[in-house]
């Protein structure tokens, strides 16, 4: 997978994807990350890609020009590489969530635009067809953070990147649900003590209590996950 990011802000991006999981991937070749700084391809004398907006009103605008001009760019350097996914990360999007990141993990190639400042210019998504995908309903200063989220959550997905598919597999959310509690040693730690079927090496009963703890865990603290799962069977 080629994942580009299109931001004015790349150092945002270096921390986050240049360490565990994602750098791992990155140094065993699964998944090239490229950002690309849009400051480089503006047309402004003084590198400036932002400005007011026209009929006043708080805050700047993210400039259509250096957009274009960086997506136009990135896409020359792909060829012949063709249709990439691009998703816009903004609060107005749709919600991320594991169905969406594993369709995502499924794709060639993705193009991944940060907005910031108040808003981007419009013309950017009537010019180009954008997904919108959001991480939750409140507002961050940019996009970087929440597109470090979505490529964190896409590269884990793909295959060869983690030690054991099976720990994805069973991650909250993978089936559907939230997972069980874990334990490691000590047996024993301030009065607390692991369950003993996880001490038995009776693989079944073990399985049996994880599903049990999963279904105990997500009623309490997710129940709309259930009745999201009743809704896709009775359809």
């Amino acid at each position: 997978m080629i994942i580009d990011i299109l931001t004015g802000f790349p150092e945002l991006l270096s921390g986050p994807l240049n360490e565990s999981i994602v750098a791992r991937a990155l140094i065993e070749q699964k998944v090239e990350i490229w950002a690309h700084d849009v400051r480089h391809y503006t047309s402004d004398r003084h590198g400036k890609i932002d400005d007011i907006p026209y009929g006043g009103g708080a805050g700047m605008i993210m400039m259509a020009q250096p957009v274009f001009a960086s997506l136009d760019a990135v896409k020359g350097y792909r060829a012949p590489l063709e249709r990439p996914r691009k998703i816009f990360m903004t609060p107005q999007g749709k919600k991320l969530d594991q169905q969406l990141v594993d369709e995502l993990a499924r794709e060639e190639w993705l193009i991944v635009l940060c907005g910031h400042y108040k808003d981007i210019d419009a013309r950017v998504f009537l010019r180009d067809e954008w997904e919108e995908i959001s991480i939750g309903d409140f507002v961050v200063s940019g996009g970087e953070l929440p597109a470090a989220l979505l490529v964190d959550a896409v590269v884990r997905r793909l295959p060869g990147v983690l030690g054991d598919e099976e720990s994805a597999n069973s991650d909250s959310f993978a089936q559907g649900d939230l997972d069980a509690p874990y334990y490691t040693k000590p047996e024993a730690i301030a009065g607390l003590q692991v369950p003993e079927v996880l001490l038995s090496g009776h693989h079944a009963k073990i399985e049996e209590w994880r599903r049990s703890q999963r279904r105990t865990r997500t009623e309490l603290r997710r129940p709309d996950l259930l009745n999201n799962d009743n809704k896709k069977k009775s359809t």
